[in-house]
């Protein structure tokens, strides 16, 4: 499939703050209803519960299996971090501990896992049971895994247990503090895993997920540097419906990514998440933040650069030139047809998935380590 796409069109609206969801209702421009609240989600999860087999596997090998489960009592999680003494991460849900427990399959073997201690706000229970209800339910490779969940003390404590991402976020590895960052072959694979698991979520099953907050931090690396979706707290189920447009709603999320139409309207579909995601692009492309601290977007630093031709100019200096310029001309346009303005001619994610697949069977083998090294792309 050839998708041609030049256009680069962008909004410049005022440093907003970010605003947090307060209601379930919503609209729809459809006759159709959304399942979107997080007590219509509950109730749409739970039928998935009774009939899994309804859905269909997907090519990536996906699975449904919400029983699988573990439910850990507070005793167990503490032993398993001892003590939550090991702390790797924090976020607006909560804060993030290292921890191993033992296989129920094989009582032997070790697993290490990631806790996440939940702050006792409601946003942030409605986060926990978000989570659980889309990570118990849908799973495939490109999706961090959710072992299990614990609560205590009558609700107000809440944990969620992942399998541990030894390689941190994206983010991490484009930060100026990584010493040695991730190469240009490892940019595309993470761009490639990325549009994968978006891809599943929105098409690959008989409902919708909305990811809602999709961003580099979001993006975890596992001990072979495959790149995993996390942190689905804010995410949206939606019913596979034809004629459905976009729901009205609050913005939730992260400036910078945030889609012109969410950000301003409160307008929300899927192509919100695909204009999220070639903001991550020229992420991956120039290092740098989407929102600098001068709060400049990334989408409008890079514009000039795009229009004059200069994207060599632009490109991550930390790769010391270790890339493919050709390649990063055809990951720049990819991201120019996210960056649409019109939600409608923005492609579907499995069309992006298309043109990142075939980007990585066009670039130059180059550097496969996952980190830059003195070789040059020829």
């Amino acid at each position: 499939m050839v998708f041609h796409c030049r256009c680069f069109s962008f909004i410049f609206e005022k440093d907003d703050e970010i605003k947090y969801e307060t209601k379930t209702q919503t609209q729809s421009t459809s006759t159709q209803t959304y399942h979107t609240a997080y007590s219509d989600l509950n109730k749409f999860t739970s039928k998935i519960h009774a009939k899994t087999s309804e859905f269909p596997q997907s090519s990536q090998t996906s699975e449904f299996s919400p029983s699988s489960l573990r439910v850990f009592n507070i005793d167990e999680l503490e032993a398993a971090t001892k003590h939550f003494s090991t702390k790797i991460g924090k976020g607006g849900f909560g804060s993030v501990y290292y921890g191993v427990i033992k296989s129920l399959e094989h009582p032997f073997d070790d697993i290490h896992i990631a806790v996440k201690y939940a702050s006792r706000e409601f946003q942030g229970h409605k986060e926990w049971e978000t989570e659980i209800n889309v990570l118990g339910v849908v799973k495939h490779p490109n999706l961090v895994k959710l072992v299990g969940y614990c609560t205590a003390l009558s609700g107000t404590q809440l944990l969620l247990v992942y399998e541990y991402m030894p390689n941190k976020s994206v983010r991490d590895q484009l930060s100026a503090k990584c010493e040695t960052p991730l190469s240009w072959t490892m940019r595309l694979k993470v761009a490639q895993d990325a549009a994968r698991g978006l891809a599943y979520l929105h098409e690959e099953m008989d409902i919708q997920i909305i990811f809602r907050d999709f961003k580099s931090s979001n993006i975890l690396l596992d001990d072979q540097w495959n790149a995993k979706l996390s942190d689905f707290g804010v995410a949206r189920i939606v019913g596979a419906h034809e004629g459905l447009t976009h729901i009205s709603t609050a913005f939730v999320g992260t400036l910078g990514y945030a889609a012109p139409e969410y950000l301003t309207e409160g307008h929300l579909s899927s192509k919100s998440d695909v204009w999220s995601y070639g903001v991550f692009l020229f992420e991956l492309i120039t290092g740098r933040r989407p929102l600098d601290k001068k709060k400049q977007r990334l989408t409008e630093w890079v514009k000039p650069y795009i229009d004059s031709k200069q994207l060599k100019s632009i490109i991550d200096p930390k790769l010391e030139g270790d890339y493919s310029l050709n390649s990063a001309e055809k990951l720049a346009n990819i991201a120019n047809c996210c960056l649409i303005r019109d939600p409608k001619s923005r492609p579907k994610m499995s069309e992006v998935l298309e043109m990142v697949n075939q980007l990585l069977i066009e670039v130059p083998s180059g550097n496969q380590s996952p980190r830059v090294r003195s070789q040059r792309y020829k």
